[in-house]
Formats: C-alpha cells, sequence, structure tokens
C-alpha cells in the first residue's frame, strides 16, 4: 500500500482530496506555507506519529488548520440580509455575484476552494480517527478521539450547509482500495446519512473533552456540545432537497422522518442544556466603562482571550508571521492608510439592519460602524487622521475594526482569530430548541432569550408568547447578535426563512428609499462631531458622535454650509449652539460638520460640509467600494429612481436568488481541479 500512495500520484490527484502531511506544519500557532503546497504524507510518517500521545497530539493540532478558508467569510459570510458586498459592480466579479445569489458553475461566480479546504480536513481526521482507535484507550486519547471526530463533524457541516449532498469518505486515503471506482470517483451521499453518523460520533464521544482546557482555541466540552447542537439543528432543518437519481428540481423541506426531526431537536437541547448547566460557560458582562457587548469584541480583537474564554466557546487560531487565513482583512471599517495602512472595506452593513436596533441596544454600534478612517489634508505621513462620518450607504462592520485589534507582522495580515461558537448561540439555540419541542416558548427558553437581550442592554423588550412570534423574535435576535460571524445565511435556510427574509428586506430598502412606511420619518439630517483618529493599535474608540436634526429651524441652519473659508469661523459658532442646545458640552476646537444620510457620500452638499470642517486633498473618498459610497440611498436623491444597488440595472439587492434553486451552490466545472471536473459520478445541483 505504502508505494501505491507513494508513486500513483497521478490517482491521488484524482481523489476527493490531495492529502498531505509534515509535522512541522501542524502545530495551532503555525506561520508554515499552505498546507496544500506541502509533501504528501506516507505510512511510515503516520505509523509513527500515533506511537505516542504527545505526537499524536500534535497531529490533532495540526486538524484545525484550514477549517474557515477565506470564502466562508469574503464571499459566503455576506448576503445574509445584514452584511453586503461593496465591490465594484457585478461583471466577473464572485463577491458581489455570491452574495447576490447570482451563481453559475464556472469561475468566478461560484466558490472553488470550501469543497477542497474540507476534504482535506476530513482526510487528515480520518488519519486521526483510524490511528487513535488503535491506541491504548485512556483519558488523553479518548479525549483526542473527541476533538478530531468533532473536527471531521464542523467539516461535513460545512459541506453539507454549502453544497447539500456530498459524497462520504470515513477512511484515510492510505486505506482505500485504488482499485474501487468508489475510493476515485465517489458519488453524493444522502446529507441525512452524513449528518446522522457525525451527530452519533459526537454523541458518543462529546464527554471525553476536557472541561476546561489551557486555550479555547481547541475543542473542550462546553464547545462540542455546542457544536453537536448547531450540527442536530441543521441535521433536523430545512434544505434544499432533490432527487439524488432522478436530478429532479428541489424543494426547501425537512428530510421527511419526522420522528428523527423531533429526536435531532432534543439532542439539540440536551446539548445546549448541558453547556447552560456545566458552569463553564457565560456571557461577557459590561466593565472597564464598556457594555458587555462591547468588552467582549474588544477583548477579542486584542487578543485578551482570559476575557472572553467564557463566551467565546471555541475560536481558530490564527496569530504569527503569517496568518493561516486572510480572515480580517476584509471586514472591517476601511482606512486610507497611516498606522493601518490602506484598508479598503469589501462588505458593508444594509442601513435597513443599521436602523432595526431597539434605542439602547449596545450590539449596534458594536456591528456597526457610520465612519471611516481617513487622512485630513492629502495623507502625508505627518498627516491628521480623522474618523469620518459617512452616510447610510456606506455603513461598514465594526466587530472586528483594525483600531481594536493588535499590531499585526505584516501589512496584509491581521492577527484576528476566527470566531467559531459563542455561548449567547448556544442560549439562542436552546430558547429556539425549547420553544419547537413544547410547542411554544417555556420558562427556561425565555430565559435564555432574555439572558442575551439583558446582555445587549434590552431587556425591558418582553419575549412573545406565541410560538411562531417566538421563533420570528430569535430569528431577528440571531441577526443582532451575530452580524459578521458567518452564520447568518445558512442559519436562515435552516430556518426556512431566507426567501421571506430577503423579500422583507427588499421592501424594506425600497421604503427607506421612499422614506415612507417604517422610514417615514428617519432623521435624513446628522451633525457630526469631528474627531481624531489615535492611530494606535489597542484604541478604544468605538462610535463617531453625531446629532440627527429634525427641527425646521434647526435644519435651515446646518444646511446653510459656507463654501467659503471666511465663514467657516462663523459657521461653527451657529453649529456649536444646536450642540449645545442638544446637551452636548462644547469646548474650544470642538467642530462640527452635517451630513444628508440619504445622499451619496460624495455629494456636492457632504463634499462642501466636510471642507468646511477642513478636509482638503482627497475629501470626496472613502476606502470602500464605489458601487456604494459614491451612491444615495434615497430616491429622490438619486433622481426618482432607486439606486442600483437597491433595484434595477442587475445590481439590485439579491437579484439573483431562485427560490428552491440558489439556496446551495453548484458544484465548480471550469476546469481541472474542480470537483464536477474531476468527478464524473457527481452530480450537478438542478438548475445548474
Amino acid at each position: 500500500m505504502k508505494n501505491i500512495i507513494n508513486n500513483k500520484s497521478i490517482l491521488i490527484k484524482k481523489l476527493v482530496v490531495i492529502p498531505s502531511f509534515v509535522i512541522a506544519g501542524l502545530f495551532i500557532n503555525s506561520c508554515s506555507s499552505d498546507f496544500l503546497d506541502q509533501p504528501a504524507y506516507n505510512i511510515t510518517d503516520t505509523n509513527t506519529v500515533f506511537e505516542s500521545l504527545d505526537t499524536a497530539d500534535l497531529f490533532v493540532q495540526g486538524c484545525y488548520r484550514g477549517l474557515v478558508p477565506t470564502e466562508m467569510y469574503y464571499q459566503l459570510g455576506a448576503g445574509d440580509t445584514v452584511t453586503h458586498s461593496s465591490e465594484d459592480g457585478s461583471t466577473n466579479n464572485s463577491k458581489y455575484n455570491i452574495c447576490n445569489y447570482q451563481y453559475d458553475a464556472y469561475t468566478p461566480n461560484t466558490v472553488t476552494g470550501i469543497y477542497a479546504a474540507m476534504y482535506a480536513g476530513i482526510e487528515k481526521t480520518n488519519i486521526a480517527i483510524t490511528r487513535l482507535s488503535l491506541m491504548e484507550p485512556s483519558a488523553k486519547r479518548n479525549s483526542l478521539l473527541a476533538e478530531v471526530k468533532a473536527i471531521r463533524a464542523f467539516c461535513y457541516h460545512n459541506l453539507i450547509r454549502v453544497y447539500g449532498d456530498v459524497p462520504a469518505v470515513w477512511i484515510p486515503l492510505e486505506d482505500a482500495d485504488p482499485n474501487d471506482p468508489n475510493t476515485l470517483y465517489p458519488k453524493r451521499t444522502s446529507r441525512d446519512v452524513i449528518y446522522d453518523r457525525v451527530i452519533a460520533d459526537m454523541q458518543e464521544s462529546v464527554n471525553d473533552l476536557p472541561a476546561t482546557g489551557t486555550t479555547t482555541e481547541r475543542l473542550t466540552k462546553a464547545a462540542g456540545n455546542g457544536l453537536l447542537a448547531r450540527i442536530a439543528l441543521y441535521a433536523a432543518g430545512y434544505s434544499l432537497r432533490w432527487d439524488l437519481n432522478t436530478g429532479s428540481a428541489g424543494t426547501m423541506s425537512r428530510r421527511s422522518d419526522n420522528a428523527r426531526v423531533q429526536q435531532l431537536y432534543q439532542i439539540a437541547d440536551n446539548a445546549c442544556a448541558a453547556v447552560i448547566n456545566g458552569g463553564t460557560a457565560s456571557l461577557v458582562q459590561a466593565q472597564g466603562g464598556k457594555s458587555g457587548f462591547e468588552a467582549l469584541w474588544f477583548n477579542f480583537d486584542q487578543r485578551k482571550f482570559a476575557v472572553t474564554n467564557p463566551e467565546m466557546l471555541w475560536h481558530i487560531a490564527e496569530y504569527g508571521a503569517n496568518t493561516n487565513s486572510a480572515f480580517g482583512v476584509y471586514a472591517m471599517e476601511g482606512s486610507r492608510g497611516g498606522t493601518y495602512g490602506s484598508r479598503k472595506a469589501l462588505q458593508f452593513i444594509l442601513p435597513s439592519y443599521y436602523l432595526s436596533f431597539n434605542p439602547g441596544d449596545t450590539r449596534r454600534d458594536v456591528s456597526c460602524t457610520s465612519y471611516s478612517i481617513y487622512f485630513l489634508n492629502g495623507g502625508a505621513a505627518t498627516d491628521t487622521w480623522v474618523n469620518v462620518g459617512t452616510t447610510f450607504s456606506c455603513i461598514m462592520s465594526g466587530k472586528f475594526r483594525m483600531g481594536w485589534c493588535v499590531a499585526p507582522q505584516a501589512a496584509d495580515a491581521r492577527n484576528l482569530n476566527i470566531p467559531i461558537l459563542r455561548y449567547a448561540d448556544v442560549l439562542l439555540m436552546y430558547a429556539e430548541t425549547q420553544n419547537y419541542l413544547n410547542g411554544g416558548p417555556t420558562a427556561a427558553g425565555t430565559a435564555a432569550l432574555m439572558q442575551v437581550r439583558n446582555r445587549a442592554g434590552i431587556g425591558n423588550i418582553p419575549a412573545p408568547t406565541g410560538q411562531q412570534a417566538f421563533e420570528s423574535a430569535i430569528v431577528q435576535e440571531r441577526k443582532w447578535e451575530f452580524a459578521g460571524e458567518f452564520n447568518l445565511r445558512t442559519d436562515l435556510i435552516r430556518m426556512n426563512r431566507l426567501a421571506s427574509e430577503i423579500d422583507a428586506t427588499r421592501q424594506a430598502m425600497k421604503n427607506l428609499s421612499n422614506k415612507s412606511g417604517a422610514y417615514a420619518n428617519t432623521p435624513a439630517l446628522r451633525l457630526y462631531k469631528f474627531e481624531k483618529n489615535a492611530q494606535v493599535y489597542g484604541d478604544p474608540f468605538l462610535a463617531l458622535k453625531y446629532i440627527e436634526i429634525t427641527n425646521p429651524a434647526e435644519i435651515a441652519i446646518v444646511q446653510n454650509v459656507p463654501t467659503s473659508a471666511a465663514n467657516y469661523a462663523a459657521y461653527q459658532t451657529a453649529l456649536a449652539s444646536i450642540v449645545t442646545a442638544h446637551g452636548q458640552t462644547v469646548v474650544a476646537g470642538d467642530k462640527w460638520y452635517p451630513t444628508r444620510m440619504f445622499e451619496a457620500y460624495t455629494s456636492t452638499f457632504n463634499g462642501n460640509a466636510r471642507k468646511a470642517v477642513g478636509f482638503t486633498s482627497g475629501f470626496n473618498a472613502l476606502q470602500i467600494g464605489n458601487i456604494i459610497y459614491t451612491k444615495p440611498t434615497g430616491s429622490a436623491e438619486n433622481g426618482g429612481t432607486y439606486p442600483n444597488w437597491i433595484e434595477g440595472g442587475g445590481d439590485g439587492l439579491f437579484y439573483g436568488f431562485v427560490p428552491n434553486k440558489t439556496e446551495l451552490l453548484p458544484f465548480a466545472a471550469a476546469s481541472a481541479g474542480h470537483p464536477l471536473v474531476d468527478n464524473p459520478n457527481l452530480t450537478q445541483l438542478p438548475g445548474y
């Protein structure tokens, strides 16, 4: 077998995975080259590794590498009615197309890397499971075995929620029969079969995970149970299903065995209860002058995991001269330069989401930033850097903002770990399972929901009492809580809410654009305070101060923006009186500037307002896609029609969405190296 594996590389390349293994590349915080670029392992390697628990542990640590490839958030992290792509235009732009559900089987309009990355992870875990099973049972051996079973389950979960039914591979390549056609060209396997197996694996072993660990970068019992709950809910939930034999069009449905659906909800419920009652997990609460939600994300970005470990049950290690993925480079508030370098925000937050928060909800200004970092006078090294206020069309992601992070070792790197599972998710899953299993919310389920709301500062909003209303409340709570954490898109699918949420978001954005319905009284004019950016990593800055101007007399004064420098001082004096009238203290040197929120950032009025406060070169530019920041939100401000990014011209919100088709992605089929080209036994998703 060894000679087959080592010598017949042409056959290996046709397999579902291209396995590789080098001990030096398997440390959890390793900075080595990409895993798939490394030399292939052989049987001698693996036999040697699994001769001791210490080296086996190193192998298991290496199984965490590559679990969240860039595409999981850079492309599939948007399109969830919260986060959206801001890249310029839809032509040949995979991020923009995929965000809007415009797929095909050919690059660049489909995801190509997740398939290979997940099967690379499955191959590593298959090796570990097989070899660990041959070792003498012990607490350490059993813990490692539970760890890799959970990692394998996570890989299959990612494949299924992206592609639906996928090939199932349960043994290492080195143990497979190279003459078996199923080895070289495996067919799709029912997702129900795969889910049931990995769930059984986890049920059998999750209690072997350590109750606590030296780091939550590795799975503990709480994280294992939380992951089990998540996977069980997906296995019980809705997905796009079709007949694998006929290839006929699919529909959004649950598995047909309702008894199994009930059982899966109970498995999820039990797993959540185990975490809640386990005594090791809790929500981060207010501290150091920060709300609990702000303290969570500021400390997570600062890598102060002792603060965040009780809530951040599992996160993927990303630290070193080269990060293990490009995470964080694309999710930020945008910077033109300075200490943070030039960072273009490639995603933005839909204003309908930004405006959905209840008053007092501390999550809004953490998850959303209505500012970008920009230079004042041209960008020289001695320039002043400013947190410049933006409009509704360019609200940006905030949980992983640059100023909150630690300094990277390289300009194109970020020392951000990848969050996978939080205790808040366990609480909301428990509220969901209690509601489903009992035909309505229970006291325990309601208490779980209210824990999340209380931490957010909206505990005064009562939980609904009806089953459907309670489920809808959970859907909305998940959106408020988990923006930018890469699960909302597929959460909406498993709850059969994607189509309805997309329709509701489209209508909400039209209403906002027309200033009608719920947005009829949305203030259109803000006064932003002129505030400098500290230009240091670890800057605790949260949100730019602003005042919404709705009084007609004040509007008249604020909108009288001077175009001559000789009148700037008098204008600031007039603004100071308004600011004082709104309860703000004005001290010497304070400056404010207006922004018309429904206009483009680059409108004449908004540009003149920034010039009046001191901006010179580049006063009308932002580090975000032109399709967003140069466009208005309002239809009136766009000549009486919706801006293209909202509707029309092939660029409107979710323009490619087709129910019972685009809930899943097709297999890539453009060239060698893509699943559908390399494997003639794979069938394409119906409709492609």
